[in-house]
């Protein structure tokens, strides 16, 4: 579907929402996307200071980081941003300082990949290399098995990991809990539990993934469990002001796995325990099968967002190839959802949220926009109304 012309009122997309303590000043923020641009430290570099920084420039309601892990074992590839020790705060709070000072909410997603580390970097290949060259990328293999629910690997080719023990199962709630608690002396508002795309928490919600027969196993209350300690230790040290998302993959989008219905289930138990908001996403169970299972067109998430936030009554998080004003105007007006989150399409321009704004309320010019950039935007509209053109077509042209 294209949306070339605003089908309804686009005021809703630009209303602040309050989530606890914390306001938005409108309802487009940066998405988690992993960069895979950290050494091995874990620590965030200059590099991650820029990228984030320009999303806030953007003027992005919220910008929330990549995945971020709580564990060195549970990393994805060794160029993850960490917060497993105290030594990956002060880079981290540097960034979160940034977005403040310039009016984003800063938001972190902490994650643990589980049964997918050492996945290497995705661009380069789909396993990690224990061979000089692999080490030489930052790719060399943990030396010890994947901790997974099951010992179930992920494709054909990846390892088989190690089913965890329930000493397994309590010190990485317990690595989610220091790694809170890091974020929030990073100075971050707020904070997102990743439960998506094939990682830790869910391998352990999907029956493709979890073959326990213990208590964290079998059935759908027994598969939610590890996900609703993980929430209820990350809740009792998260500031009570402070908001609590959890991203999760509404489907698996496989034959016997999690579906919409148990989504919907989660998110109701994950409400009860103090989680603001679900960010909906989907899929990454398994292999390309699985990946293409759902097609792939404009917003094809936002259905997943709008069951969510009206059979559970809980605030939703849209996602997915949503690239035009319009429609994510849309998707806030008519409740499918209440904050849209922009991804690639912020890589392509990250002035996304400031140019929606200019584009579909171009009476405003660019009062909107971070000073600087604005003052000298402004200028430029009257540059080129002098010359003949009229500025607010221009306003619009530039906008687009």
């Amino acid at each position: 579907r294209c949306y070339s012309q605003p089908e309804t009122s686009v005021a809703a997309l630009f209303d602040p929402i309050t989530l606890r303590s914390v306001t938005l000043p409108h309802r487009i923020a940066i998405a988690p996307m992993c960069t895979y641009h950290a050494g091995p430290d874990g620590r965030a570099t200059d590099w991650h200071f820029v990228h984030y920084g320009r999303f806030a420039l953007g003027g992005a309601a919220m910008v929330m980081t990549e995945s971020v892990v709580v564990a060195p074992e549970g990393r994805g590839c060794d160029a993850n941003l960490g917060l497993w020790e105290d030594a990956q705060i002060a880079p981290l709070r540097r960034i979160a300082d940034f977005l403040k000072a310039q009016g984003s909410v800063s938001a972190i997603q902490l994650h643990h990949a589980g049964r997918k580390a050492d996945s290497g970097r995705p661009w380069l290949g789909p396993q990690a290399s224990a061979d000089a060259d692999g080490r030489a990328r930052c790719e060399a293999p943990s030396p010890v098995p994947a901790l997974a629910p099951s010992a179930l690997p992920y494709a054909d080719s990846a390892p088989t990991p190690r089913a965890m023990t329930a000493a397994d199962i309590r010190a990485t709630i317990d690595a989610w809990v220091a790694a809170a608690r890091r974020a929030r002396a990073a100075g971050f508002e707020v904070l997102e539990i990743h439960a998506a795309h094939g990682y830790l928490i869910n391998q352990f919600l999907s029956p493709i993934a979890n073959h326990r027969s213990d208590g964290y196993g079998g059935s759908r209350a027994a598969r939610m469990r590890f996900a609703l300690e993980v929430v209820e230790a990350v809740r009792a040290v998260w500031p009570a002001e402070l908001p609590l998302l959890v991203r999760v993959s509404a489907v698996d989008a496989a034959e016997g796995g999690w579906d919409l219905d148990d989504t919907v289930a989660l998110a109701r138990a994950l409400k009860s325990r103090g989680v603001d908001a679900i960010d909906c996403s989907s899929g990454g169970i398994g292999g390309p099968v699985v990946q293409t299972a759902v097609p792939r067109v404009a917003g094809f998430q936002v259905p997943f967002a709008e069951r969510v936030r009206r059979e559970a009554g809980i605030p939703t998080l849209a996602v997915g190839l949503i690239t035009q004003a319009e429609h994510a105007a849309e998707i806030v007006e008519q409740g499918q959802a209440d904050i849209v989150m922009i991804g690639r399409e912020a890589l392509i321009d990250p002035n996304w949220p400031s140019a929606a704004r200019t584009r579909l309320q171009p009476e405003g010019g660019y009062a909107h926009w971070t000073e600087p950039l604005g003052w000298w935007l402004d200028r430029r509209v009257q540059s080129i109304a002098v010359r003949g053109t009229p500025a607010s077509a221009s306003t619009s042209k530039e906008a687009s």
